[in-house]
């Protein structure tokens, strides 16, 4: 069985059918899924609590985007500190830093992660983390800060990831692991397979970040969580092993990341 450890499925994309497509993959192997709050305005973080609460598969996690950086002020960090004691609620995120599209300036964008980075080691909060620039300097502009408001006592996940390998173990040094979307199933993505290759199966995750992104056999598509899998068809032939240990090894990666109860549970609430 799998778990989308990142999937926005509040987007606006789904409102018309999102019933229909949680259902498909929970009957296609998804057990439980990750949605994350953030990325769709401030109030997608109550969406995403919202939806986690009418499904004990289903758990969120709430933050400040780094699109989203400039309009954060006192009410909104105040509502963040305060989602993150709910139940539901699982992570922080997610969160960075983004220097490719730069909806927000470099320098507000440093400063919210880090005030975020600081609250969940103040709270003992997983983090999602986003990075993205053509400007090398976003990646390690990020560790930077991770390193140096997290004090080594935190543990992350570096989402969708598309950056080099030796950034990649680096990362594994400082609490992060690294998860994989359908990007790496792409045919022009044979560098990202060799730093996946990399990356060893105890810190590996897989994702969708649907309704992004949609996997090789889905190109051009609206993305959901039912093709987790074949995010993990990939990696299971990189790693050389069978499909049923990479679904096995990347849940139980996220479960212990996000402090998941087992899926045997019934979905009890963490």
């Amino acid at each position: 069985m799998w778990l989308d450890s990142h999937c926005h499925v509040t987007a606006d994309r789904f409102d018309e059918d999102r019933e229909a497509v949680l259902e498909r993959a929970f009957a296609g192997g998804v057990d439980r899924l990750i949605s994350i709050g953030s990325g769709y305005g401030f109030a997608g973080n109550a969406e995403a609590i919202a939806l986690a609460e009418s499904d004990p598969r289903i758990f969120a996690t709430v933050g400040v985007h780094p699109h989203e950086a400039a309009s954060v002020d006192d009410t909104a960090r105040d509502a963040i500190r305060a989602w993150l004691d709910h139940e539901r609620v699982v992570a922080l995120g997610e969160c960075g830093l983004d220097y490719h599209y730069m909806n927000a300036p470099r320098e507000t964008q440093r400063t919210v992660f880090a005030w975020q980075v600081a609250l969940a080691r103040e709270l003992a909060a997983p983090v999602s983390i986003h990075v993205r620039g053509d400007d090398p300097d976003a990646y390690g502009e990020l560790l930077e800060i991770w390193i140096a408001e997290g004090g080594g006592a935190l543990e992350g996940v570096l989402h969708c990831y598309t950056g080099s390998r030796d950034f990649a173990l680096r990362a594994l040094d400082h609490g992060l692991l690294v998860s994989f979307s359908g990007i790496v199933t792409f045919k022009g993505s044979d560098a990202l397979r060799e730093v996946a290759r990399a990356v060893p199966l105890d810190r590996v995750m897989v994702e969708t970040d649907a309704p992004f992104l949609a996997p090789q056999g889905h190109r051009g598509r609206r993305n959901e969580p039912l093709w987790v899998s074949v995010v993990g068809e990939t990696l299971a032939t990189l790693h050389g092993v069978d499909l049923e240990t990479i679904a096995a090894r990347t849940s139980e990666n996220a479960s212990r990341l996000f402090r998941l109860p087992p899926a045997e549970a019934g979905g009890e609430t963490p």
